[in-house]
């Protein structure tokens, strides 16, 4: 091991950490029913709160896709046994992810289609990823089910991706607005289900008519008003870059790429803002606060990551992505708050509440007596697997093995930081264990 190696933190553990404490804190069964699993959508709160008031569909499909990161790394890599992420007595994160599935179904009156399309489309991202995730676990639990709602929302994307406007997908079934935050993830669906053609035209749309070349970013989309008139909405928001990134690396060839590789270096160039870090300063992406926005950046850094270990790319822009996201997540990280024992957020087991921003330490945005939402830890969680999935693969790679199958899959590390690794907390032993269990929907 050289010097630079035992310096290097621990990402897998860190993931870790921030799965444990977001699964204890929000994790809970739907109405005590067996089988299910749903996040509350803020602590501290009562079960029966949560269940009868705003739950948020695609908080649910993010948390959904964060369970899947962290059982990737449970899997294993190189020959390495995997580890169940909260301890071998608990649910490993792949049975909390289809509980969840079954969780959503329910919660949403016992179907997977509701009123946005951007937020269907999250949902079957996550769960072609969990499917991916199922079949490489041999395990073949759910996978009829998860079928099952991807053929459903498929036939929803058919429907919302029409001719109007020239191209591109509604957000809403208003169908007065196509919009990035839909015709992208919509567009990453059709590369990774074996429709490259109508991936790609969404693609081609979307820089036709929402691509800002000045800025060498993607702006928000085209509202139709009451009076027929096509109204652009010029705003940029971090997560929109995330799933346009991650469907020109889905596509390939040498003019996607070529895209990629320009919207990584418009992302590092007007995306970010200084942050300290201990002994440096850093760039460190921009966060887009609470809310729904607390979960934009978390979006993009996952598609990031991916451009980060793609060898298709230049160097440089691999080296660029690496380094927005394994500082993003040093900021999360450095920023986190350790809950007291008596804190009230710490009774079911929690450790850890991040920031909502990365260049603000969590006791400024969430101080003591706060309450804390679901979107900003998954958005912190989601840059921690980020960095755990770059380093996975960056060792798997220098150890000549081959990652497992699937999109967005990454190597599996312990919960125990390798010799010479910084000091990290753990859990308490004995703490409590977490109850089984966008727009508002």
């Amino acid at each position: 091991m050289t010097p630079a190696d035992a310096a290097a933190p621990n990402w897998s553990f860190r993931a870790d950490e921030a799965a444990r404490s977001v699964t204890r804190l929000f994790g809970q069964r739907l109405f005590f029913l067996p089988g299910t699993h749903v996040a509350a959508v803020v602590r501290p709160s009562g079960r029966l709160k949560n269940l009868v008031g705003p739950w948020h569909y695609w908080w649910q499909a993010q948390y959904l896709d964060c369970l899947v990161d962290t059982g990737r790394r449970e899997l294993g890599y190189g020959g390495r046994p995997g580890a169940r992420f909260d301890g071998e007595n608990r649910a490993s994160a792949g049975q909390l992810a289809s509980r969840l599935v079954a969780g959503i179904r329910l919660r949403n009156f016992f179907t997977f289609v509701n009123d946005y399309f951007d937020d269907m489309a999250w949902l079957a991202l996550a769960t072609r990823r969990l499917e991916d995730l199922a079949g490489d676990a041999r395990n073949p639990a759910g996978r009829r089910r998860n079928a099952r709602a991807l053929k459903s929302l498929t036939l929803q994307f058919d429907s919302a991706s029409t001719d109007d406007l020239g191209g591109g997908t509604f957000w809403s079934k208003k169908r007065d607005f196509k919009n990035t935050p839909a015709t992208a993830p919509v567009a990453l669906h059709y590369a990774r289900s074996g429709n490259p053609a109508k991936a790609q035209a969404l693609l081609d749309w979307l820089d036709a008519r929402l691509y800002d070349p000045a800025q060498g970013l993607y702006q928000d989309g085209l509202r139709i008003s009451g009076a027929g008139e096509v109204v652009l909405e010029g705003v940029i928001y971090t997560y929109n870059q995330g799933p346009v990134l991650g469907a020109l690396l889905e596509l390939g060839g040498a003019a996607n790429l070529e895209r990629a590789s320009s919207l990584v270096a418009s992302v590092a160039r007007s995306l970010t803002l200084p942050a300290p870090l201990l002994g440096r300063a850093a760039a460190v992406l921009r966060c887009e606060g609470n809310g729904d926005g607390g979960l934009f950046t978390g979006i993009l850094v996952r598609y990031l990551a991916l451009a980060a270990v793609d060898g298709r790319l230049p160097a440089e822009t691999r080296a660029t992505a690496a380094v927005l996201v394994n500082d993003t997540a040093e900021a999360f990280w450095e920023g986190r708050r350790i809950l007291s024992a008596e804190d009230p957020l710490a009774h079911r087991g929690s450790r850890l509440i991040f920031s909502a921003r990365p260049e603000l330490p969590a006791r400024r945005s969430y101080p003591p007596g706060t309450a804390v939402e679901l979107c900003t830890q998954l958005q912190a969680w989601m840059v921690l697997e980020a960095a755990a999935a770059i380093a996975g693969r960056t060792e798997v790679r220098a150890a000549g093995d081959t990652p497992g199958a699937g999109a967005d899959a990454a190597p599996a590390g312990g919960d125990t930081p390798a010799a010479g690794a910084e000091a990290e907390p753990v859990a308490a032993p004995g703490a409590e264990a977490p109850s089984e269990s966008s727009r508002t929907n």
